[in-house]
C-alpha cells in the first residue's frame, strides 16, 4: 500500500517537470540566403492553425497568394526575427528562399512539407 502513494508522488513531480516544459522553444539554425537564422519547432496549436489556412485556402481562385501567405505564417511562427516583416518584405526574398526555409520549418516540426503548398 506504501508504494501506490509513492508512485502519486513521483507522477505528480513528472507532471510539474512536464508543465514546466509548456512554451519552451527547441530551436536550431538554418542556412537562410548565406546567413544563419534561428528556427523554433511549431506548437501544436500552430500546427493547428497552420491546418486550418490550409483547409481554408483549398480551391482558393489565387493559389499562389494563398500559397505565398501560408509560407509567410509558417516562417512568421517560427522565426522570431521575422515576426516584424510586412507582407512587402516578405515580397523582397527569392520565393525558393523562402519556400526550403518553410520546408524545414514544417520538417522539424515534425510535418510533412508538401511542394507547392
Amino acid at each position: 500500500m506504501t508504494s501506490k502513494p509513492q508512485i502519486q508522488v513521483t507522477l505528480k513531480e513528472n507532471n510539474s517537470k512536464m508543465k514546466n516544459l509548456i512554451g519552451k522553444r527547441i530551436t536550431k539554425d538554418f542556412n537562410f540566403m548565406g546567413e544563419k537564422v534561428k528556427i523554433s519547432k511549431l506548437t501544436v496549436s500552430e500546427v493547428m492553425e497552420i491546418q486550418q489556412q490550409i483547409k481554408n485556402t483549398e480551391g482558393s481562385d489565387d493559389d499562389e497568394a494563398a500559397g505565398m501567405g501560408l509560407i509567410r505564417k509558417v516562417i512568421q511562427m517560427s522565426c522570431e526575427d521575422s515576426k516584424d516583416l510586412s507582407d512587402e518584405d516578405f515580397q523582397g526574398f527569392p520565393i525558393d528562399e523562402l519556400t526550403k526555409l518553410s520546408n524545414e520549418i514544417m520538417q522539424f516540426s515534425g510535418m510533412r512539407a508538401e511542394p507547392g503548398k
